[in-house]
């Protein structure tokens, strides 16, 4: 029985550790690492006399550890209680506020390092995984009240820091909101530095704590070399340079997006990866299976289970949904009824396919995408647009209403002017200009003329013509076959919309300076032309919704909004004021836009398979951006553009709606105005005069980098402000906050709602409009539901694109919705926590009109025959159940999905 079996562990620390397997018996051996020493007064002047003035600081630290997330990892963990055993803990330095350090310019007195206690066998549960330990501090009384702290990890893996507590005697309650990932200290060239909720401008900092501000930053930005590591904490910027993959062939190149007068673009978080081999100026990309892309550690998701699936499925989708759905499903659908049966009953899929299913998907996962008796997959919920009628979606009303209460309705405009006209340039695109006659639509509108209509505001336009003009021709090179349209729309007296006239247009065959081939095509209710008129809306629907997934969602408040988080972290420090007001509204975005470079814009990913521009939809996106105008997203704003409301002091919020039921418009001016009140109230405490905007160095070195390098390709542009008053500031945060929360809620959350059932919203057409004579037209007669099913989105294309869109419609969990913040001791000053609580009423008391709008039967559009309540822009404020889900309703604070 002398026999010892050993294990041998060296981790990166040059730290060997020995662990003989018998009678829990250990030999360390340490080697030599100079960021392990530390100073046993925990200062450089020698010994801190405390025998006068000395006290005891209690604290209490709120953290998670890594073991607790990935039960797998038991070597990390068994190193970590090693390391414990042997006196190699984590300790906490306390730097005074008020306090300078004797011959260290800048930097605050430090007190003496203490420990965390009991990390063995500590046992006191806070929360899902989160556990809580205390910590006793030696301090002296003339140091004065702690203002940040110095922690270091002197284990073998990471942990998630929550919150540090201290009680400080004769001063009360310090409270320290830390939320970051603390790796061994090996990992770091600096020291891992925490601050009070205390919030000052940069003037403000008291001078004990200045030094330790600035030093973060400049940790925080990095110096643009080399490939980032997940432990690294670097926000930088990069191009659009990771999309293609030209090293695989020329169908996989990709175009790069931003740094280019013909390709610009917002700038993406860098990763620092080597260029490909075939193009020096494409990054290269990781492996597919891999989800682990780089984004600064505390800009991941969370550690709740959704998270995992999220990420689970995403992957799924492109390594084992797209081949084997392409291989079983390869075929059409016959009629509605065989679209229904998705909902009904799943599909039956091969043993063989299961297996490999369940060899690369977590049962988690498995169980959500399987029924119970495990033999069905795909098992799809009922999209609310056909749960309560099964053709009402097909009706002209219900498709004028989700203009204004689908899943876009920020695109309606009013007509100004008749015939539509093009904004194209006519040397190289010829005429452009609608075709669309008053014979064409004059029968239908009541006895209106076309100029008495105009001018009682009855006439709008769903023009989706001149985007997808340029690109039509290339487009519809491959299996795409469709149409630029505009649909012209007529506001009837009970408020809702009735469709006119789709006119679809062709570039000319001559050449794209011959202008465009369009045809008109107007409603009817019987024979074939009736089929005719349910494939022209189906073809403005495709224009519709590719515009919607990558303008409307995807630039519009996924990618405009990512310079905003990098720009912030690498120039507003936590202590600042505006830090604070934005944070909550960048949650989870920087990590969902990597996943979305890795799987879904990326070449050949799933946007590309499902959404009708294929390998063109990120670069038509860039040409969208060249008329990108961030001052345009604030809402009143965009319905002024749009033509849908008039200046009015005398209605709410001073805009005149002109289509009264607009449930979008007016939900959204809610919501818009409670947070201009909110926005406005904050920066009033903190901006009494506008010197204080203007002489605000962190704020102007943000907006600065916010224009000139995070939207760089639209820095000459004379719409930005030059933040020079607490106006300018409140307008800008205002219209930060509106994007990334109810604009992103209201053209996210409806996603499967209304285009789960993909007849509702086709994103692909593949075939012309059949043509008299033709056997596709006889078809068109005598079976016009498969005739309209062959032309839409395929069965593979439907059943992946509806997978993708029912993941991208949950809300987590965990989801923090506007007016909540993930820790109520965000700030210590009393008037933003009052102004907080007011702006959480007010949207408590939205949440009560939006219900009362939704009862009202006259408001027609607020359900339609759909029967469906508008309420994508409902806050969920009230809502602390944590229950997430395909809701319907919501806005989280973030473009976090």
């Amino acid at each position: 029985m002398g026999y010892f079996q050993c294990m041998e562990f060296v981790d990166k620390a040059a730290e060997k550790i020995i662990v003989c397997g018998r009678r829990n018996t250990y030999k360390v051996a340490y080697g030599e690492h100079n960021n392990h020493a530390i100073n046993s007064n925990g200062d450089d002047n020698g010994e801190e006399n405390y025998k006068h003035g000395a006290k005891k600081i209690r604290g209490t630290v709120t953290l998670m550890k890594k073991n607790a997330l990935d039960l797998t990892d038991v070597p990390a963990s068994f190193l970590d209680r090693i390391h414990e055993l042997v006196g190699r803990g984590v300790s906490i330095q306390l730097i005074s506020a008020d306090q300078l350090h004797p011959g260290k310019e800048l930097q605050g007195r430090l007190g003496k390092p203490a420990y965390l206690e009991k990390w063995v066998t500590s046992n006191t549960p806070v929360a899902a995984g989160e556990t809580a330990f205390n910590i006793t501090f030696d301090w002296h009384e003339t140091l004065g009240i702690p203002g940040a702290f110095i922690i270091k990890n002197f284990h073998h893996s990471q942990f998630y820091l929550k919150t540090v507590t201290l009680e400080v005697p004769k001063h009360g309650r310090v409270h320290f909101v830390c939320n970051s990932w603390v790796y061994p200290t090996h990992r770091y060239k600096y020291n891992r530095v925490f601050f009070s909720n205390q919030t000052y401008l940069p003037h403000e900092t008291p001078e004990a704590l200045r030094k330790y501000r600035e030093e973060e930053l400049v940790n925080l930005r990095g110096d643009g070399k080399g490939m980032l590591k997940e432990w690294d904490r670097v926000y930088d910027y990069d191009y659009y340079n990771d999309l293609g993959l030209p090293d695989k062939g020329k169908a996989y190149e990709r175009p790069v997006l931003g740094g280019s007068s013909q390709y610009p673009y917002p700038r993406r978080g860098r990763t620092g990866r080597k260029p490909t081999k075939t193009d020096p100026n494409t990054e290269s990309r990781l492996f597919l299976l891999s989800l682990d892309i780089y984004v600064p550690r505390d800009e991941r998701f969370g550690h709740v289970k959704f998270s995992d699936f999220l990420a689970y499925a995403l992957k799924s989708l492109s390594q084992i949904l797209v081949p084997e759905l392409k291989h079983l499903f390869d075929k059409e659908f016959d009629s509605f009824e065989d679209v229904l049966k998705l909902y009904e009953g799943g599909l039956n899929v091969p043993e063989g396919v299961l297996a490999k299913l369940r060899a690369h998907v977590p049962w988690e996962m498995l169980k959500e995408l399987l029924r119970s008796d495990g033999a069905k997959f795909l098992k799809l919920p009922l999209p609310d647009v056909i749960k309560e009628d099964k053709s009402a979606w097909r009706t002209d009303e219900e498709f004028g209403r989700e203009m204004l209460a689908g899943v876009n309705p920020v695109m309606i405009c009013r007509l100004q002017e008749f015939p539509p006209k093009s904004r194209l340039d006519r040397k190289v695109f010829g005429n452009q200009d609608s075709t669309i006659t008053k014979e064409h639509i004059e029968k239908n509108m009541d006895g209106y003329s076309v100029e008495k209509a105009m001018k009682s505001n009855r006439l709008y336009i769903l023009n989706h013509h001149d985007a997808l003009m340029p690109y039509l021709r290339r487009v519809n090179s491959t299996t795409t076959k469709t149409y630029a349209s505009r649909t012209i729309l007529f506001k009837k007296y009970d408020g809702t919309l009735k469709p006119l006239a789709i006119e679809l247009s062709l570039p000319h065959p001559q050449g794209d300076s011959h202008g465009a081939i369009s045809h008109v095509y107007t409603p009817a209710e019987e024979g074939v032309e009736a089929s005719v008129w349910q494939l022209a809306k189906a073809y403005a629907a495709v224009n519709d919704s590719g515009y919607h997934q990558l303008v409307s969602h995807w630039l519009n408040t996924h990618a405009v909004i990512e310079p905003f988080v990098i720009a912030t972290n690498r120039q507003l420090s936590v202590l600042h004021p505006i830090f604070k007001l934005l944070q909550p509204h960048f949650r989870d975005t920087m990590n969902i836009n990597a996943l979305a470079r890795q799987i879904l814009i990326n070449a050949g990913g799933v946007l590309e398979i499902t959404v009708y521009p294929g390998k063109f939809a990120m670069e038509m996106s860039s040409v969208v951006y060249k008329d990108w105008v961030l001052t345009d997203h604030a809402l009143p704003t965009d319905l002024l553009k749009r033509g849908v409301a008039v200046e009015d002091s005398s209605y709410p919020h001073g805009l005149n709606l002109l289509i009264e039921d607009y449930p979008f418009a007016v939900d959204g001016l809610d919501i818009w105005h409670a947070i201009e009140t909110w926005v406005d109230d904050y920066c009033s405490f903190y901006y009494s005069r506008d010197d204080l905007v203007e002489g605000d160095t962190e704020l102007q070195a943000w907006w600065y980098e916010i224009r000139n390098v995070g939207h760089g390709d639209k820095k000459d542009e004379p719409w930005w402000s030059e933040m020079k008053t607490k106006e300018e500031l409140v307008k800008m945060c205002t219209i930060i906050i509106w994007v990334a929360s109810a604009l992103h809620a209201a053209v996210n959350f409806g996603q499967y709602p209304y285009a789960g059932f993909l007849p509702n919203r086709p994103t692909v057409s593949r075939r012309f409009m059949p043509q008299p004579g033709t056997p596709e037209y006889e078809e068109l007669e005598s079976n016009p539901e498969k005739a309209f099913l062959r032309t839409i989105t395929a069965q593979f294309q439907t059943l992946l694109g509806v997978s993708l869109i029912e993941i991208l419609s949950r809300h987590s969990s965990d989801e923090v919705y506007l007016g909540q913040r993930d820790t109520p001791e965000w700030t210590t000053d009393a008037e933003p926590l009052a102004a907080f609580e007011r702006f959480r009423n007010k949207l408590m008391d939205i949440e009560k009109n939006i219900i009362e709008r939704n009862n009202d039967k006259s408001l027609k559009n607020r359900q339609g025959p759909v029967k469906v309540p508008y309420t994508l822009l409902y806050p969920s404020t009230s809502d602390y159940s944590g229950v997430g889900g395909l809701t319907g309703k919501g806005i989280p604070n973030s473009v976090s999905i």
